[in-house]
């Protein structure tokens, strides 16, 4: 499991999944959640993240009076783009302030960047590239760097792998004398790139060089595809016969192989427009030298000279921040010892001993903990007892109510996570219409004298803001149903803690739940709406004002039940007198009912909402269904939209054309369709009680992201298929198959099913391998504390040696000395099968191998 992190360092905090609060974006990035077989290792992941940041400098300027430039960015894998950024207009030094989280569904050479400027009327110009090899990676984790951005040309971008044999055959001439005979067999391509977003007509010339010849031959073209099996073999003559003619004063001498190449073009095929360079190898005949044949496969290299242009650092540069780790997943049986002590903490006495809370402390990061943690007991019901039991831990050490929960304990970074987790569709059905409405207008809403714009009038504004706010917090505090189940447990036990620990203060209760739910859930997705997936893009910078003024009124109201009204939290002048808009009982009254109604014990549907939720929505193709006997079968752009009722498309967003819609309870499978179907990438078919819908993505993530989402949301159809046909029906047969009825039942089994609860999609293989890497890297202080454990019990009273354990919360030391003892024995038996297969990996990934391909010479 791969696993980097790329920033872009810049002044506001970060939010979301980041290390801290320090400042900058972060990509983090697991490729690719690739299938295991059965009984072995294999890999699985998250994905990139680029949180709020990004940033370019000295970027080339126009020549003439206008020298600023529209700028974007995209994220690519090697030359498929997946996201990209807004424009940033007039500027020579582009911010970019965007988040991006994704699965990686396939394997990479490059993850790349590329700056573009926009053009309105032609092609838009792409200024420089960083491209980043993900073996490299790794030396780039922790590290900020500036990079400078690279040349593109058409003769530089380049990715895939060739297959390649080469022998070497003797030959007896008519006139009887030998030579040699070179045979090439190049018999496939993998990973070709795409072409305009469709898959390449690919074809090879297969030349042979030398000092004074250069002999070429040409294969078929293969169409539509971006891995073409050639399998076409190659004759070149290498060695001259020893006769010579009378007339040469000299002897003709044998030609010298030790001075001959192959060299393999890669094409795509242009038709009416010129052939598109795809990249080429070149394999000296010497490889030949002590055997008969030579077979690998070889990485494609970029054209000679074709990456070398004038000065580089022209171009300008942009800056990354890159965290990499890589994990690798056992089998199930494996993980049982260790996922059974985890999921026992809930009932250790006292926490502090339990594994889970150990996990914890002895993290240098407790977020690196934190997430794995939570995910793992939400998994098997367990996280609403550990959670409890570690926030009245805390609450032993608050000594004050108005600061109850405001602090950064294990118990309040395990609450924040479980709520990104199982909050999400929560979010998106109580904020997003109104946020998109906030981020889609263009209301001023500034109230501060001092950043007003000239012409604003700050009466207007007030009330513009006021308008949002109260649309917003009347919707929040209407929204209890909604609650997921999960947050509703958690903060009844919070708040019948807090009133335990706080007898004598009656708000006591009310500020315990309001601490999460308003500060740290509400609040947070308002100001950064993009983090949560509530909007695609970072909001401009009028925006983000609007909505951090909101967001603290919003967080203040949300509080408002646990302070008398002679109190204020604002330290601004111009706040305060705008919140004593607010200071009337209702406000007060309604925000006690609705945080009464999200920590009563009444069960909630962990989606419950009387309109449906809206899960994605974006352009893709779909296959025409042709209907008719005559009607064309080819394929249209669409828009389409998941809810958790039904799959709608269109044909753009707000028209009145006809929506064709399919009910969530009808669809029967999801599964990814095989390139050769329609000799199209990225497609999946939605297998419903009508016809098959086959639609094409724009691009790999987006395709495993729509798969990953209609299979959560149909989990619980009744009669889902347990088999399917990967590939389509088409003139009479399925290709998959041949078979000629298309009642037969599929071909293949289908996906693993994934958990039912759509907010929830948890792989607790993947969290406890990640646990276990958290554990072997901090197993000096894990030593650490077995240590202050037994220090403790020998001496029994004041310590000798606190600063060896001070740093630790040791409630019980004999429990807490067991408790790491298991844990050792367990890693250690873990390690075994660990270093086996990384052995057994090492050993398999044969230079020239698919998996380990030659990088072959560059010019």
């Amino acid at each position: 499991m791969d696993t980097p992190w790329v920033s872009f360092p810049k002044s506001l905090p970060s939010r979301g999944r980041g290390p801290g609060a320090w400042a900058g974006g972060v990509w983090r990035f697991r490729p690719p959640a690739d299938a295991r077989p059965p009984g072995g290792c294999g890999r699985r992941g998250a994905a990139p993240r680029w949180e709020p940041g990004g940033e370019a400098k000295n970027l080339l300027p126009y020549l003439g009076p206008n020298k600023m430039r529209d700028c974007f960015c995209t994220i690519n894998l090697d030359q498929e783009e997946v996201y990209r950024t807004q424009v940033v207009e007039k500027s020579l030094s582009p911010f970019f302030s965007e988040e991006f989280y994704f699965e990686i569904p396939r394997t990479f050479q490059y993850l790349s960047f590329y700056v573009y400027d926009k053009n309105v009327l032609q092609r838009d110009l792409r200024i420089g590239k960083v491209a980043i090899k993900k073996e490299d990676l790794s030396n780039h984790s922790g590290k900020e760097t500036w990079f400078s951005l690279q040349p593109i040309d058409s003769n530089s971008e380049v990715q895939g792998k060739v297959h390649l044999e080469l022998k070497l055959n003797e030959l007896i001439t008519e006139n009887g004398t030998v030579c040699q005979q070179l045979v090439v067999h190049i018999k496939a391509c993998h990973g070709l790139p795409l072409i305009n977003g469709q898959s390449c007509d690919p074809y090879a010339t297969v030349s042979l060089v030398g000092p004074s010849r250069n002999d070429q031959k040409k294969t078929k073209v293969k169409k539509k595809t971006s891995n073409p099996q050639f399998n076409e073999i190659f004759y070149f003559e290498v060695t001259r016969s020893s006769s010579y003619t009378r007339k040469s004063q000299f002897q003709v001498e044998e030609e010298d192989i030790e001075k001959l190449e192959i060299r393999i073009d890669l094409w795509n095929n242009g038709n009416l427009v010129q052939d598109v360079f795809l990249g080429e190898i070149k394999v000296p005949v010497n490889v030949l030298r002590n055997d008969s044949s030579h077979q690998a496969w070889y990485l494609l290299q970029p054209r000679e000279n074709g990456n070398k242009t004038s000065k580089t650092d022209d171009l300008g540069s942009l800056r990354l921040n890159i965290c990499y780790t890589e994990d690798y997943v056992l089998p199930s049986e494996y993980y049982g010892p260790l996922k059974t002590l985890l999921l026992k903490s809930p009932d250790v006495q006292p926490i502090s001993a339990s594994a889970a809370y150990i996990l914890g402390e002895i993290c240098r990061d407790k977020n690196d903990a934190v997430l794995p943690l939570v995910r793992l007991l939400l998994h098997h019901d367990k996280l609403v007892p550990f959670a409890t039991a570690v926030a009245e831990l805390d609450l032993k050490d608050t000594q004050d109510a108005n600061t109850i929960f405001r602090g950064n304990s294990l118990a309040t970074r395990c609450l924040d996570e479980m709520m990104k987790i199982v909050g999400g569709h929560y979010l998106k059905v109580t904020l997003k219409p109104i946020l998109d409405e906030i981020c889609e207008s263009s209301k001023s809403c500034e109230i501060d004298p001092i950043k007003l714009k000239e012409g604003d009038n700050v009466e207007n504004n007030k009330e513009n803001l006021r308008y949002y706010v109260d649309k917003l917090f009347s919707t929040i505090v209407k929204s209890s149903m909604s609650c997921p189940t999960v947050m509703c447990d958690i903060f009844y036990s919070l708040r019948q803690m807090a009133a335990q620990r706080f007898p004598n203060d009656p708000h006591v209760q009310y500020s315990a739940v309001s601490s999460f739910v308003f500060l740290r859930f509400f609040a947070v997705a308002v100001v950064s709406p993009h983090t949560f997936h509530l909007r695609p893009h970072h909001p401009d910078a009028q925006t983000i004002r609007t909505l951090t003024l909101i967001s603290k009124t919003i967080q203040t109201l949300g509080s408002w039940g646990s302070l008398s009204k002679s109190k204020s939290s604002f330290k601004e002048t111009f706040m305060c007198e705008f919140f004593k808009m607010f200071q009337e009982e209702g406000y007060i009254i309604a925000v006690k009912k609705f945080l009464d109604e999200i920590s009563s014990t009444e069960t909630k549907e962990s989606s419950g909402t009387s309109e449906p939720v809206h899960l994605k929505e974006g352009e893709m193709y779909k296959r025409a269904q042709g209907r008719t006997r005559i009607g064309k079968k080819n394929f249209k752009k669409r828009w389409f939209c998941l809810t958790s009722r039904e799959l709608t498309y269109h044909k753009q967003p707000g028209s009145k054309d006809a929506i064709y819609t399919i009910p969530v309870k009808n669809i029967l499978a999801v599964e990814k369709l095989e390139e050769s179907s329609f000799n199209k990438k990225n497609m999946f078919q939605v297998i419903h009680t009508e016809k098959p819908l086959y639609v094409q993505a724009n691009n790999c993530v987006e395709a495993n992201e729509w798969i990953d989402v209609l299979c959560r949301v149909s989990r619980c159809n009744q009669n889902r298929l347990s088999s399917f046909h990967p590939s389509a029906f088409l003139n009479g047969n399925w290709l998959c198959c041949q078979e000629t009825s298309e009642n037969t039942p599929g071909c293949k089994p289908c996906t693993a099913g994934v958990p039912a609860d759509i907010q929830i999609d948890i792989d607790e293989d993947r969290e406890t391998e990640r646990i276990y890497s958290l554990f072997t890297l901090s197993l000096l202080k894990l030593q650490k504390m077995e240590e202050a454990c037994g220090t403790i019990a020998v001496y029994q009273g004041p310590q000798k040696e606190p600063d060896d354990y001070s740093n630790f919360v040791i409630e019980d030391s004999v429990t807490t000395f067991k408790t790491i003892q298991q844990i050792k024995s367990i890693i250690e038996k873990l390690d075994e099968p660990h270093e086996k297969y990384r052995k057994k990996r090492s050993s398999s990934a044969k230079y020239g191998s698919k998996e380990n391909p030659i990088v072959g010479k560059t010019s």
